[in-house]
């Protein structure tokens, strides 16, 4: 796979560079599940003078196929990309959020179209526009079997929506099956409630990525990422280049990881 790429071809240093890059990354100690916090959309655009910030969403979106196709490269099994939180929807422009939805269900759709990549809806599809919930469905539906890189799109997502909706579950299941409210504390595990998130079957993000210089989790996979590393890139999303990845993937192959012990 070799989407269209969004920036020009990298000169001789650049590639000696992510050459040196790769021979210091350990092949061992890839992580199997990136998690990208997607931010600098809004920025970029107003740093190029544009009225309009779906000038940048686009910009973060043609953006997308070129950075999988790296994580795909570097051996990363699982992608997941935060595009759109909840609290985006209450708290973005009307203007804003249509064209947003509009971006997202296009890059859904071209997703979808890349050979054994699979694409999967992490999220609610309370507030989202029809339009971009069809898209959605219809992409994860239509490579469902596929068993290349699995790309999670984090849409209408918030963490403490997630576990809140994963908690109702839970309470719902077990009334369903003639539980009272003496053993549902017996039910309330953390293997129970991870049965129940909107990533149920997966295994969590081992390293946690966020562009633009940020240094906050932002309601992305609070649950999660209880374990997982974390890396701050300073780039805006799309002006993201494979070496700010390599870089990342370079950094976690030297930790270690305690999880909790």
């Amino acid at each position: 796979m070799n989407p269209e790429r969004t920036s020009p071809r990298p000169g001789l240093l650049y590639r000696l560079y992510q050459r040196r890059l790769r021979r210091e990354i350990d092949p061992a100690r890839i992580p199997h599940h990136v998690a990208v916090i997607v931010d600098g959309n809004r920025r970029w655009a107003k740093q190029r003078m544009q009225e309009r910030v779906g000038v940048g969403h686009r910009a973060g979106a043609r953006k997308v196929p070129e950075f999988l196709a790296w994580c795909e490269e570097a051996g990363v099994g699982v992608v997941t990309l935060y595009l759109l939180s909840t609290d985006n929807l209450s708290g973005r422009d009307g203007a804003e959020l249509d064209e947003l939805f509009g971006i997202i269900a296009d890059l859904s759709r071209a997703l979808a179209e890349v050979p054994e990549w699979r694409v999967k809806h992490v999220g609610s599809c309370d507030g989202l526009a029809p339009g971009l919930s069809a898209a959605l469905a219809d992409a994860e539906e239509s490579t469902k079997d596929r068993t290349g890189l699995h790309v999670n799109l984090a849409v209408g997502y918030g963490g403490r929506s997630e576990i809140t909706a994963a908690m109702r579950s839970v309470i719902a299941e077990h009334q369903a099956a003639g539980g009272t409210i003496e053993t549902l504390a017996e039910r309330l595990t953390p293997e129970t409630i991870g049965e129940h998130l909107w990533t149920r079957g997966q295994a969590d993000p081992d390293l946690v990525i966020r562009t633009s210089g940020e240094q906050r989790l932002s309601d992305f996979m609070i649950w999660q990422s209880a374990y997982s590393e974390f890396y701050v890139v300073e780039a805006l999303y799309p002006d993201l280049r494979e070496v700010d990845l390599l870089r990342a993937l370079r950094d976690y192959s030297t930790r270690q990881r305690r999880l909790g012990r």
